[in-house]
């Protein structure tokens, strides 16, 4: 397909960045703008694993934790409110209510296809940012340090601080990516420094809960292979 064709379907702000990077060079621009899907495409089977395995493994800490399968449910006139997530910022009484209105948006969401509401059901529903925030300072505290459980294989000297830090890292990648966002710069000019840097978190991630998660996917991970094909362009 011809350039101006691709621009067109592709759109002029999103190809010409392509473009620029490859000084102008419209052969390259098409082909740098697939590596760059190529190596979005590969990034969703190990995403999807690591966002199971933390949904699974805090849903089993959190049920444990509450003697309740049904935590998710129930907790929102627990945790999710605790006091401690009300505070006064400008003279205003704030609350951070976040899980529980994500709870209860999963469960409007549950009854409006049709279906009953459960707690597997609602807990599938839900985002990374959801498992992520149960690491922040105040929802951490509040559930006693729990959510740290799941790493059974976490290094020494590292805690909450560094596992925070790293799912947050992989949550805006991981938005950025499903927004359809170029992975390939850095401003500019080309790198895919933050993809491979995002790739080492994730095994970091997965590595830190059971080693084994890690040998297990190399066969479905592709990452590695497809950035240095496209750092071949």
């Amino acid at each position: 397909m011809k350039f101006e064709k691709v621009r067109l379907y592709v759109s002029s702000p999103r190809i010409d960045r392509f473009l620029i990077a490859t000084d102008n060079n419209k052969t390259k621009a098409v082909r740098l703008y697939k590596a760059n899907l190529k190596v979005s495409q590969a990034f969703l089977p190990v995403l999807a694993i690591l966002e199971v395995t933390l949904r699974n493994r805090l849903n089993a800490i959190l049920s444990s934790h509450f003697t309740d399968s049904d935590w998710i449910i129930n907790q929102k006139t627990g945790f999710m409110v605790h006091h401690s997530l009300t505070y006064v910022r400008g003279g205003r009484t704030m609350h951070n209510h976040y899980l529980k209105k994500q709870v209860e948006k999963a469960e409007t969401r549950i009854r409006n296809s049709g279906m009953p509401v459960t707690s597997g059901k609602i807990i599938s529903e839900q985002m990374f940012g959801f498992w992520t925030e149960l690491f922040e300072r105040t929802y951490y505290r509040i559930l006693l340090g729990r959510p740290i459980q799941i790493f059974t294989n976490l290094p020494s000297g590292h805690g909450r601080d560094e596992v925070i830090d790293a799912l947050n890292q992989i949550r805006l990648f991981r938005n950025r990516l499903y927004h359809n966002e170029p992975l390939c710069f850095n401003a500019a000019a080309i790198s895919f420094q933050k993809a491979e840097d995002i790739h080492g978190l994730i095994k970091d991630i997965l590595n830190w809960c059971d080693p084994e998660l890690t040998i297990w996917i190399k066969d479905i991970d592709q990452i590695a292979v497809k950035i240095r094909n496209a750092k071949k362009i």
